[in-house]
């Protein structure tokens, strides 16, 4: 117990709250079947697709026996993606799961992601070795990565090593993405007649993963709680030096929903949400000169400091910027070798982009052109991550405030890029029960043989008395895009609803916040005491649920 915190020891003695349907153990619960499913968008191209898995219905727990009879259940488990607080609870609770339907039932934990499942690299998940992790945040117990089962010998590899192993399920837990793959593998592994059922968990902090089933993914509360706390303490920094802004990238690049719940929490000047901006089809100058706009109401107030949070993927939902950023990476992906070897790099890129765009790169820092003319990730995208948009937007405000003769004021700011550090957070008391419950639905939909399901828990808001558990064919969740240049299915986004409950509550305020110092100090992440302090929800799952 040498590396454990009195607080950390403390966190593995924890016992996650479970939905009443799951507290008899695996072999108490009796499943119902709900009608025949369709995907959400592209019926007849995502059914063609998944002949095997797609119409399935809608499973949900219940109380009672369980109508397949007990067995030995050998699992496999694969955290893919980027880390969220919670995952560790997902496989206590696979594990706890299959233990309370045979002893002798094994968990196997596949190494670093979905290679290890393709390659047969795992580790014996032991109860003692189980112990370690029960309520920590991370993905270190086996590691994940970010490697793609979409090959046809991949997944003919995953099927050796099913058979090697006789495993009745494999549990992929990740985000959309991971998702979308692991129903891709569950209707090979049907169409091949494979014994093995594939079971997928939400997870992402993003928040990005839901729908009218999937409520929230896991690991969003814990993240948003995380940032919460760090932007309050800065607010509360500039409330008392009263002479920085503090411009704070938050993580999310393909929604706004933790910047919408960290508003919702910190009440901080500004916070642009990428979908507005969109909606909106917002320029980048006519966003910088909103946020000059509330600097100079500050400053004209004696007010020099205050709170901007940005989105990370914010770049992407400026019109103009998401044109010039799809017009690199089609011309760098083929003029690669001439841009690299060119000593004025953006001269050489000017050459294949429309005028207008070509206007655009040249107006922007050099630094910002140099982060989007850098590698291209796997898929070919900019790595908006690696764009430090709060630092343009700072360059870009200052110019402009300079160059209005109405503004007496000063404007000195520091930046903040809040990512890495929400993404491994010991879990919030909601996301530790949220996802130990997901593991354990996971669980029954092995026992069951129910494969292409998402684990799903509904009714989050109720707390874990009105919980209520089962499975969601993942293919109901799907859509078809272009990717590569080619059609595939995918699960589908969420973003920020502008006319949800969330939005609305950030939109009637943020005038007032903008003009006063109204900032909320919600507190780090509170463990023990009473349930309305260390039980709570988000907001955002709050204002969805009214």
């Amino acid at each position: 117990m040498e590396n454990h915190s009195p607080l950390s020891a403390a966190r593995l003695k924890y016992q996650p709250k479970l939905a009443k349907s799951l507290r008899d153990g695996v072999l108490g619960v009796a499943t119902q079947k709900g009608e025949k499913t369709q995907s959400i968008k592209d019926q007849e191209a995502i059914a063609k697709l998944f002949p095997k898995t797609y119409g399935a219905p809608i499973i949900s727990f219940a109380s009672g026996k369980s109508e397949v009879p007990a067995r030995v259940l050998n699992v496999g488990v694969v955290l893919s993606g980027g880390q969220a607080p919670g995952g560790h609870n997902v496989i206590a609770g696979i594990f706890d799961g299959i233990k309370s339907v045979h002893k002798d039932s094994k968990l196997f934990g596949f190494k670093n992601g979905p290679s290890g499942l393709e390659n047969g690299d795992y580790i014996d998940i032991t109860s003692e070795y189980m112990d370690q992790y029960r309520n920590t945040g991370g993905f270190d117990i086996i590691g994940s990565g970010r490697t793609k089962l979409e090959k046809t010998e991949q997944f003919d590899r995953c099927i050796e090593v099913a058979k090697k192993h006789n495993l009745s399920a494999i549990v992929i837990i990740g985000g959309d993405d991971s998702n979308t793959n692991a129903a891709v593998l569950a209707e090979y592994f049907a169409q091949k007649e494979v014994a093995c059922s594939v079971v997928g968990c939400p997870k992402t902090i993003d928040g990005d993963l839901k729908n009218g089933h999937i409520e929230i993914s896991f690991g969003f509360d814990t993240a948003a709680k995380t940032y919460s706390n760090l932007i309050a303490n800065i607010s509360r920094d500039a409330n008392s030096a009263k002479k920085y802004w503090h411009f704070i990238k938050l993580m999310g690049r393909s929604a706004s929903h933790i910047g919408l719940e960290a508003a919702l929490q910190t009440h901080p000047n500004i916070c642009l949400i990428s979908e507005e901006v969109a909606a909106r089809k917002m320029t980048l100058k006519q966003i910088v000169n909103e946020m000059s706009d509330v600097v100079e109401m500050r400053a004209n107030a004696g007010k020099n400091f205050g709170v901007a949070l940005i989105p990370e993927g914010l770049v992407e939902f400026i019109p103009e910027m998401k044109t010039l950023i799809s017009q690199l990476n089609d011309n760098l992906a083929h003029h690669a070798d001439e841009v690299e070897k060119a000593e004025n790099k953006v001269e050489v890129v000017c050459k294949y982009i429309e005028k207008s765009e070509a206007e655009l790169l040249k107006s922007l820092p050099a630094a910002i052109q140099n982060q989007l003319l850098l590698d291209r990730d796997p898929h070919g995208n900019v790595q908006v991550s690696l764009i430090e948009t709060e630092k343009l937007l700072i360059e870009l405000v200052k110019k402009e405030l300079k160059s209005r003769s109405t503004f007496k004021g000063k404007f000195s700011a520091q930046n903040h890029f809040f990512g890495y550090e929400g993404r491994c957070a010991l879990p919030s008391n909601f996301d530790a029960d949220y996802s130990y419950g997901l593991g354990f639905s996971a669980a029954v939909l092995a026992q069951n043989n129910l494969t292409g399901y998402m684990a799903a828990i509904s009714n989050l808001s109720a707390g874990s008395e009105g919980w209520k558990a089962g499975g969601v064919p993942t293919s109901m969740m799907m859509n078809m895009e272009r990717r590569h240049g080619e059609d595939k299915p995918v699960i589908q986004k969420a973003l920020v609803d502008l006319e949800g409950g969330p939005f609305k509550a950030f939109a009637e305020k943020r005038k007032l916040w903008a003009e006063t110092e109204s900032y909320r100090h919600p507190g780090s992440i509170q463990y023990f005491g009473p349930t309305e302090i260390c039980d709570q929800i988000s907001l955002t799952l709050a204002l969805e649920s009214k």
